[in-house]
């Protein structure tokens, strides 16, 4: 996949992981490249490990259709006979690998998070399941076909000096398309996007409703952090699918991961790469969840979100700003905190928009200061 004539991270984790198995296959690795403008597209993938790219460039292919990608690919397929095809889970992966993998009459592993070779070269596909981790087989049919989420594979280092042959494909100018896609319009997002988020905070089914949710997205706002979920939040509608995090969802390499009123399930887990600091709030002192963190907080995310909020405005108040106690209950109401007790100057509450402004990461240092006086059950 390529985006302004840069190929894409998942993309080119493919291609690293491809030239690992190829070497044990003793194989080339060769891809395959979409577009209308690919610039230096061929060059990156080449640098990653490619032996060969093809290139399919046409005005036709300036978006996605997903009829005329399969075309292109089953049409190379049949002709190479390919041992292994790999695709990226990305919201184009997911609808173009399974209809190639129809056409093409053989089988198709989603979102695997593992690809090794076993004894007899045959890909050992490894998916989270039932608790662990299972393998499929495709021993018969060929080529053997998986999609892997941005993330699950290192992305390798580009070798500019490394060589490699392009190969111009042909692109069906009359080929009948059932769906076409006419235009593309990208959503503007308010918030961070978890991709490359360096503290996150990811809810779960235990908020319990949309009001609880808002508190967990107000949680993260407070956090400077990128708000992230679990299937049954998506599945609730408080949350896009395009937040949701583990197997079917994304891969993500926090610094601070926080997961309020999650269960810790292994489909969510696996796509935490790498975290440094990572707490849990949970009602259940059993919950799977506990096992995976650093720190755990046994207690109903419902009545607990809404005191860890309070605590940090408070130390957001008292660490960077000079004044007296009404000004404090004055900021506390400004930001739905606590009931008026006092009164307060609102050059206060404009001091905190100022400072918050220029200091946006002072938040997630003051509330590592609350996390630390809070009790919580150590793993």
């Amino acid at each position: 996949e390529i985006k302004d004539c840069t190929v894409q991270p998942v993309s080119l984790q493919l291609v690293g992981k491809a030239r690992e198995l190829a070497d044990q296959l003793e194989v080339d690795v060769e891809t395959l490249l979409f577009g209308d403008k690919l610039g230096d597209g061929p060059g990156q993938l080449i640098a990653a490990g490619a032996d060969t790219v093809y290139t399919a460039e046409s005005i036709d292919l300036k978006m996605y259709q997903a009829e005329l990608y399969a075309e292109i690919i089953c049409t190379l397929a049949e002709d190479k006979q390919p041992e292994i095809i790999l695709l990226g889970s990305t919201f184009i992966g997911r609808e173009l690998a399974p209809i190639v993998a129809a056409r093409l009459y053989t089988g198709l592993t989603a979102h695997c998070i593992n690809l090794v070779l076993d004894d007899d070269s045959i890909l050992d596909q490894q998916i989270p399941a039932y608790g662990g981790l299972i393998s499929i087989l495709c021993p018969e049919r060929r080529p053997q076909m998986a999609t892997v989420a941005g993330g699950v594979f290192p992305t390798p280092e580009l070798d500019r000096d490394r060589s490699g042959e392009v190969v111009a494909v042909s692109v069906p100018g009359n080929l009948e398309l059932g769906v076409r896609t006419i235009e593309v319009i990208e959503e503007e997002r308010e918030e961070q996007s978890i991709d490359s988020a360096s503290f996150i905070v990811a809810g779960g089914a235990g908020a319990g409703s949309g009001a609880g949710w808002e508190k967990i997205r107000e949680l993260s706002l407070l956090l400077n952090a990128a708000l992230g979920c679990t299937r049954p939040a998506v599945d609730e509608g408080w949350a896009e699918l395009e937040t949701m995090i583990g197997q079917s969802g994304k891969m993500v390499s926090p610094q601070f991961y926080m997961g309020v009123g999650l269960s810790g399930e292994l489909q969510h887990m696996v796509g935490i790469k790498g975290a440094q600091v990572m707490v849990a709030i949970n009602s259940d002192p059993k919950s799977p969840v506990f096992e995976q963190v650093d720190y755990g907080v046994v207690e109903d995310c419902r009545t607990f979100t809404p005191l860890l909020i309070e605590k940090i405005w408070f130390a957001l108040v008292k660490a960077y700003i000079t004044c007296t106690e009404n000004e404090i209950d004055f900021i506390a109401v400004e930001y739905g905190i606590v009931q008026l007790k006092g009164k307060g100057s609102r050059s206060v509450s404009e001091k905190i928009i100022s400072r918050r402004n220029r200091f946006p990461f002072f938040y997630i240092k003051t509330a590592f200061h609350w996390l630390r006086l809070i009790v919580f059950v150590e793993r």
